[in-house]
């Protein structure tokens, strides 16, 4: 069965998804088994295959996306393993038709000196590009999940201590999690172990 299928990538992200010297375009159609057309002057990328089960046609899609969205290509490669997905979140859901409410909110999201942005990679493995209208997250399913959430309540006008104690709560329940999963230890003891580490 053949794949064919065009995303649509900025203008000025077309040169980051072909690359230099079409480098990056070379290394995706060949870790991915497709064939990139690069329309630069519409900006449309056609991702096709000859057959879906000799490639990797869907994933091809998500990592043009994600370059379109900021990201490096080496960071976009994130979805070349297994259980990482990638979220796009549109901030004009939350700042309508105001320019300065997007700014806003970019700022938010951004943090000073990127501090809210860091904050947020460090505390669920991910990897953020803010980028024009977007937030773009790269991540395991679950992280992402924990990840869109802080930045939508960050979008919504919630305040950033407020986020960032519930994602260290989440963290330290997933450390419970595993630590009683692959230790068979006990929750009381994980719970003293992990308080000792959050310390």
């Amino acid at each position: 069965m053949d794949f064919e299928q065009t995303v649509r990538v900025p203008l000025d992200r077309v040169g980051a998804v072909i690359g230099r010297e079409g480098a990056t375009k070379r290394s995706l159609e060949a870790e991915l088994g497709v064939k990139l057309d690069v329309d630069s002057r519409e900006g449309i990328v056609t991702i096709k295959s000859e057959a879906v089960d000799k490639g990797n046609p869907f994933i091809a899609v998500r990592v043009v996306e994600a370059i379109g969205r900021g990201f490096s290509p080496q960071r976009a490669k994130r979805l070349l393993g297994d259980d990482i997905t990638l979220e796009v979140i549109d901030l004009r859901d939350y700042a309508g038709r105001s320019a300065n409410s997007l700014e806003r909110i970019r700022g938010r999201v951004i943090g000073v000196k990127g501090k809210s942005r860091r904050v947020i990679e460090e505390l669920t493995q991910c990897n953020l590009s803010v980028y024009g209208r977007t937030v773009a997250i790269i991540g395991e399913t679950s992280e992402v999940l924990l990840a869109s959430g802080a930045v939508r309540k960050l979008a919504s006008g919630s305040q950033h201590r407020t986020v960032y104690s519930e994602l260290q709560k989440a963290r330290t329940r997933r450390k419970m999690d595993r630590m009683i999963l692959w230790e068979g230890t006990s929750p009381e003891a994980v719970a003293e172990k992990v308080g000792t580490l959050e310390e």
